[in-house]
């Protein structure tokens, strides 16, 4: 493609994280109090993290990555392509005392930044659609993980972004057909902020996520679907619980997240 999408959306967090950051959706005061930011369909996926190593991809400014350390974690190493957002999570690490490192780059860029292997290798909600190669995505995983690691994965299902932003009508494939240029106003965590940036993103379809899992010897163990978001990060939602969010007029009709666990095989 002709524009560079790393930098279009490089920006496009840049100024998402200044918002981000203070706003009452990532809730910092509370964070920085003690709460785990973690929910309970990743929790139930990651297990027991004691002692073990985690590379989180694509972490913004490190809320997940931040918990996973607390919950015991040797060592958890994020990764993010927003300066910005790498920036603060050194600040938040420093502030709730958690030896969490970060590092800013593309995540196709990562082998040029970090040579060694996983325990764990996360990633969570709304992160594949910023990728372009799922292929490349799936070896990168790969090879970051010892023989017998897990991948744990959660994100907005596929179905979610066929819609509009008012969940009235099917305006995009289900599948990839190349990158959807668009442009916003404000934020999912603060939709009057004051800010507009472009955007490119890209669909990926469950078929397109699981085949190239496993054509990179990463074993599927589990598969799950939920009928609800944990973030009110959608328009037209309504709150069901805690952490539990549908679209009111769509209710229990569609899919919002799935979750995934895959093994590395310890041949690969």
């Amino acid at each position: 493609m002709s524009k560079n999408y790393i930098e279009i959306n490089k920006k496009l967090w840049n100024a998402r994280t200044a918002i981000h950051y203070d706003s009452e959706f990532y809730d910092n005061n509370a964070f920085i109090a003690g709460k785990c930011s973690l929910n309970s369909i990743e929790l139930n996926l990651l297990g027991d993290v004691s002692d073990k190593s985690i590379l989180h991809l694509q972490c913004h400014f490190g809320q997940d990555s931040i918990s996973l350390s607390r919950l015991g974690a040797k060592k958890v190493v994020g990764v993010d392509l927003s300066n910005h957002a790498i920036d603060k999570a050194k600040e938040l690490a420093k502030t709730t005392n958690q030896n969490t490192s970060f590092i800013c780059c593309d995540i196709y860029d990562l082998p040029n930044h970090l040579n060694e292997e996983f325990d764990i290798v996360f990633s969570s909600y709304g992160v594949i659609g910023w990728l372009p190669d799922l292929e490349k995505w799936a070896q990168l995983i790969q090879q970051f993980l010892k023989p017998n690691g897990n991948f744990v994965f959660a994100e907005f299902h596929p179905v979610v972004w066929m819609f509009d932003d008012s969940f009235k009508n099917i305006e995009y494939s289900y599948f990839n057909q190349g990158p959807i240029e668009d442009s916003e106003e404000g934020t999912y965590a603060n939709k009057d902020a004051n800010i507009s940036n472009d955007f490119i993103v890209w669909n990926h379809s469950l078929e397109d996520v699981i085949n190239n899992l496993l054509k990179n010897n990463l074993q599927l163990q589990s598969f799950e679907e939920f009928n609800y978001s944990p973030y009110n990060c959608f328009n037209n939602t309504i709150r069901v619980d805690e952490r539990n969010y549908r679209i009111a007029h769509l209710n229990e009709k569609i899919p919002m997240v799935y979750a995934l666990k895959a093994f590395k095989n310890k041949n690969s």
